[in-house]
């Protein structure tokens, strides 16, 4: 006792926990937080001492009362029926105001509860994700839970993107509510840089060009409100309004990504708080395994084997990593030598296979652009070598992002890191393989999209020739890794998992049940989805319409994977928490959304834009749109804009941003010493129970 402090041992954990800066402000906002100790005291003292608190708490905050429900209380049935008897009474003690104001206060609350139950009635796949925790346990389900989370912000992207786009656009070209729209013909601009012609379907054609244009997005496909060039409207008159329909384009981009950003922080900001205090030593760790890591979701008698598995397996990683943390310690410096070689070596391989994999989708693309446009019309077998020449980037793509983390998987094994550290290196190569390959085709789009070699193109700013509306062109090799991630997804399931299935099943052949079932890989199916919505992102300023493919993309994939994990796969040996992959699962869709902005950014602000279709086509960039407003604002306001753009403004604001960001640092530091200094008060607890008396007296 005589090494505590004096301040310490006289005080209530719960005091120590009020000299935080977040519990000062909390206790400004909600004027009751300061009963918080009065209460928790008279909770042992009984219903006698809890209504004395609910009594003094209106005295000292004015007269304000705030009654918790009774069900809040840590109290027996018997006592809070008690309780809720002397709350009634006092009650007839309150003013008719306060008593109006009680009454309905708790009638809001009700309708809010009963709202919020209906609600989860409505919820998308409640029962099956229900089910599927119960069956498998938390961490399969944190992966659907992810899917319907995609599914509904694809929704609203489609939403976003239909009512302030396309909608109006299709209202004004069919006259619908007296609209009209209006086209003006770009100003300096040379007459053959706005000639654009698709290839549209005229004439008799076989049923086959229409199912390759459906698959391709040529064709009929190419004229229809999916892609960019269907929006070649300046202005939209919509009875006596005019819509300005190239800055809602630009817009409505900026809001579904500002929509995604803000989703994906909200979501992950738990579980970045419980990354960020929760520092375990191994010790509390094992404990935690031993008498809390039970999922008691699981009803099911094989996934509750699979669960004790997975435990022996956590317990068997946690003291490989004992074992090679001692092994670490114990080299000799020949042996440091060696092994840094050996990763600098495989890193160097890891380097060689990425390049060649890179080198690939961009010669894969070169080629693709230069030679889908040859085909000739009624002639299945060339049509058929067009479509494959066509979706050349999509299938390399897919073999790239097969191949490469089966090496990977190999490689690291011989790096000689920790059971867990492998797992976290080998998802990040992972999702650098899958990200980076987008990019690397974006790339190759824009080296052909900006290549000039005669004045004619050079006057255009692009290569007009091979891509008179170049948005299209992207927005239909984004609708091509869509549609072809899907077949993927369904081939697999079919042709790989069913038939694996059936000889598992039916076949006693020892090399045959050696194999047994494919793994359901929770990290996999999530790089998998992850990768199509990045493609999301990035296609949905060339095509408005991709969210509502990914949305039906999503909804159908939900169901495919179920039916997969149920009979055609078996959950993975290695399973990974809830609480861990929810977060690892946010982080790399942040990662992703991040990467998307970057290819965003450089087509609307740097690429010029296409002079023969498309709402920008009167601006040299879509992001001309914007000074172009603001120059038809009033001085005044028009002042005001550019000086918050100004360095004037933006270098203030990225200091005080600084200074906000170092303080919820220094804010969180604080949270994980307390955390820490009262895991330490629990040990003294248990050892010593003076200092428990002292404590809670």
């Amino acid at each position: 006792e005589s090494f505590l402090p004096e301040e310490m041992r006289g005080a209530a954990p719960v005091d120590f926990l009020q000299q935080l800066p977040s519990y000062q402000s909390a206790l400004r906002r909600r004027p009751t937080a300061g009963s918080g100790t009065q209460e928790r005291r008279a909770a042992l003292q009984g219903p006698a001492g809890l209504r004395a608190a609910d009594g003094r708490g209106p005295e000292q905050e004015g007269g304000e009362a705030a009654v918790r429900p009774v069900r809040e209380y840590p109290l027996s049935i018997a006592e809070k029926r008690r309780l809720r008897d002397y709350q009634q009474a006092d009650i007839k003690y309150l003013s008719g105001w306060k008593q109006w104001k009680r009454a309905s206060s708790k009638s809001l609350k009700k309708v809010l509860n009963e709202v919020k139950e209906l609600s989860s009635y409505l919820e998308l796949w409640r029962h099956d994700i229900h089910s599927i925790e119960g069956k498998f346990g938390t961490g399969i389900q944190s992966y659907f839970s992810f899917l319907r989370f995609l599914v509904l912000l694809n929704f609203i992207m489609f939403i976003l993107m239909f009512s302030f786009v396309t909608l109006p656009s299709i209202i004004s070209k069919y006259g619908v509510f007296n609209s009209s729209f209006a086209k003006i013909p770009p100003k300096n601009v040379e007459a053959h840089c706005t000639v654009y012609e698709p290839g549209d379907n005229k004439g008799l054609t076989y049923f086959y060009t229409y199912f390759k244009d459906l698959l391709s997005g040529t064709g009929f496909l190419e004229v229809t409100a999916l892609f960019y060039g269907y929006y070649t409207i300046d202005a939209a008159w919509i009875s006596i309004l005019r819509y300005n329909l190239p800055l809602a384009y630009l817009l409505a981009t900026f809001a579904y990504l500002a929509l995604s950003l803000i989703w994906i922080i909200k979501r992950s900001v738990e579980g970045f708080k419980r990354n960020l205090v929760h520092a375990e030593d191994q010790f509390q760790s094992y404990c935690n395994k031993v008498f809390a890591g039970w999922d008691f979701c699981i009803t099911d008698l094989n996934a509750a084997r699979l669960k004790h598995r997975s435990l022996q397996y956590e317990l068997q990683t946690d003291l490989e990593e004992e074992r090679l943390k001692r092994k670490i310690a114990d080299r000799t410096t020949k042996e440091k030598l060696r092994i840094y070689s050996l990763r600098i070596l495989i890193n160097i391989i890891v380097i060689a296979v990425l390049s060649g994999c890179f080198y690939s989708i961009y010669r894969a693309t070169v080629f693709s652009q230069e030679n889908s446009r040859v085909s000739i019309r009624h002639d299945n077998r060339i049509d058929s070598a067009n479509l494959v020449v066509q979706y050349l980037p999509s299938i390399v793509i897919t073999i790239v992002n097969f191949i490469a983390p089966l090496i990977f998987s190999f490689l690291i094994t011989l790096e000689d890191y920790s059971p867990a550290f492998e797992i976290r290196l080998t998802l990040m190569r992972c999702v650098f393989v899958r990200l980076a390959n987008i990019g690397v085709l974006l790339f190759s789009l824009w080296s052909h999209i900006a290549y000039c070699t005669t004045d004619k193109c050079h006057a255009c700013g692009y290569n007009y020739e091979l891509y008179p509306c170049w948005e299209s062109e992207v927005g239909q090799e984004m609708y091509k890794l869509m549609i072809f991630d899907f077949i993927i997804v369904i081939a697999v399931t079919l042709f790989v998992d069913f038939p694996r299935k059936l000889l598992v099943t039916h076949c006693s052949w020892r090399p045959v049940q050696w194999c047994g079932l494919q793994e359901f890989g929770i990290s996999d199916n999530v790089l998998e989805i992850i990768y199509g919505q990045t493609i999301c992102w990035i296609g949905t300023f060339f095509s408005p319409l991709l969210p509502a493919i990914a949305t039906i993309k999503y909804f159908i994939v939900f169901y495919v994977k179920k039916i997969s994990l149920t009979h055609t796969r078996k959950p993975a040996a290695r399973p990974i928490r809830a609480s861990s992959s929810n977060f690892f699962f946010l982080v790399v869709l942040l990662i992703g959304l991040i990467l998307a902005f970057i290819p965003l950014g450089i087509s609307i602000a740097h690429i010029p834009s296409s002079k023969a279709c498309g709402p920008f086509r009167s601006f040299n960039t879509s992001w001309a749109i914007v000074p172009h407003t603001i120059d038809g604002f009033p001085t005044s306001l028009q002042k005001v804009i550019y000086g918050i753009a100004s360095e004037a403004f933006a270098v203030p604001f990225f200091m005080v941003i600084c200074l906000i960001m170092f303080y919820f640092i220094a804010l969180a530091g604080a949270h994980k010493r307390v955390v820490e200094q009262l895991r330490e008060q629990l040990v003294m607890v248990r050892f010593d129970p003076l200092f428990c008396t002292l404590k809670f007296s």
